[in-house]
């Protein structure tokens, strides 16, 4: 599925755009019946978009030998949300074990990853999410996602869709079931106080040991929190119910010495499913692994095509596509460039994913025969100006 170039030569940008196509080629479109073209000759444009944070009119009004940009978008538009989402799976899969050791245990974390949004939904209202405030919209596309907690390789191994009409534990249960599918033992799974749920706790627990930071919500449980001391005790999540849920639960007291301009105490909560035995502080120091989800985040966000389509799906592919950009990256970092070393591997810093996304872009360019001229004026300087300056 993925043939990697040969580590014993040079790695160049036209190595780096044949892999990158290769991977995104595989992404299943039906495509529009009778029509001269293949997804072929669609991927490579939301590629270039991608790669150069642009959209789909751009590359193809600055490009010859790429079609249309309504005939792209026609094409885009048969996406299919399932078939996308299972060829997603497979995909993140083979990147992550091309250099994730089977053998070896992981922290995964999960969280949601919003897309704001202006505008109306494409055809009814479950596509869109509500969220915080942010850049004057209170909508979004959302999705879920899992990834390895490394500082060589955070690899996206999950992705879905997810909808305002159904239960977000469902969602984050698809996820869940694809990363338990993963052939490496997850050592320590975290997410943050939005996966604060019932299912989402029952069945995180059994994949893994698991911390989530629980919500200030309830009488008890704000009771528990109502403390100067650090203890570790059991919760009891809709006491004396039929989906009544006991849970280690850790409260660590900490004080702020003037961080980010703060004083005073901080009491904080832990879901802390099979660490019963370890102390407030040790679950706190665990879930702090977490904070480097947002490197991940920025990163796939410098290589996400712009448009203006209702289309969610349309949406979607495109934040897959940068997701299995920073993926490949990572592959190629690691396996192909960086250099063994005792203890690891060297990875270089020149390759970073801007260089990445700049080597493709290069390659496409000449590909997609970018159009370097623009048609001029035919006037130029009026001759008011051409005497005032003479």
């Amino acid at each position: 599925m993925l043939e990697l170039p040969e580590p014993d030569g040079v790695l160049s940008a036209a190595d780096v755009k044949d892999v990158a196509a290769d991977v995104i080629g595989q992404l299943p479109m039906e495509g529009i019946e009778g029509s001269p073209l293949d997804s072929g000759d669609i991927w490579p444009v939301v590629t270039m978009a991608s790669v150069n944070q642009s959209s789909v009119w751009d590359v193809t009004s600055q490009t010859d030998d790429t079609p249309c940009d309504d005939t792209v978008m026609d094409w885009l538009h048969t996406l299919q949300r399932d078939q996308l989402e299972m060829a997603t799976s497979l995909l993140f899969r083979h990147l992550a074990m091309t250099i994730l050791d089977p053998d070896r245990s992981r922290i995964v974390s999960i969280d949601f990853v919003d897309n704001p949004y202006h505008g109306s939904p494409d055809e009814d209202s479950g596509e869109l999410c509500k969220t915080t405030p942010t850049d004057g919209t209170t909508t979004c596309h959302r999705y879920c996602t899992a990834y390895v907690v490394s500082n060589g390789k955070p690899v996206t191994l999950a992705l879905t869709y997810v909808r305002s009409d159904e239960k977000e534990a469902d969602a984050v249960e698809r996820v869940l079931d694809r990363v338990g599918t993963y052939p490496f033992e997850i050592d320590l799974l975290l997410a943050d106080r939005g996966f604060y749920n019932e299912r989402v706790i029952r069945r995180a627990r059994d994949l893994a040991t698991t911390v989530i930071p629980v919500q200030k919500k309830g009488e008890r449980m704000k009771d528990k929190l109502a403390t100067h001391c650090s203890y570790m005790t059991t919760y009891r999540m809709y006491k004396g119910s039929e989906r009544e849920l006991r849970f280690p639960l850790a409260v660590s007291v900490s004080y702020q010495n003037g961080d980010r301009g703060k004083h005073g105490e901080v009491v904080r909560g832990y879901v802390a499913c099979d660490l019963g035995d370890r102390t407030p502080t040790q679950v706190e120091r665990r879930y702090r692994k977490r904070s480097a989800i947002e490197t991940s985040y920025r990163l796939f966000r410098q290589a996400r095509a712009t448009t203006t389509t209702q289309d969610p799906i349309v949406r979607f592919a495109f934040v897959i596509v940068s997701f299995l950009l920073e993926n490949l990256w990572l592959v190629l970092r690691w396996a192909v460039v960086a250099r063994p070393q005792r203890g690891g591997r060297d990875l270089p810093e020149q390759f970073t994913f801007q260089t990445f996304c700049d080597w493709i872009r290069h390659e496409l360019e000449e590909e997609l025969e970018r159009r370097w001229e623009i048609e001029m004026n035919g006037v130029g300087v009026p001759d008011a100006y051409a005497s005032a300056a003479g």
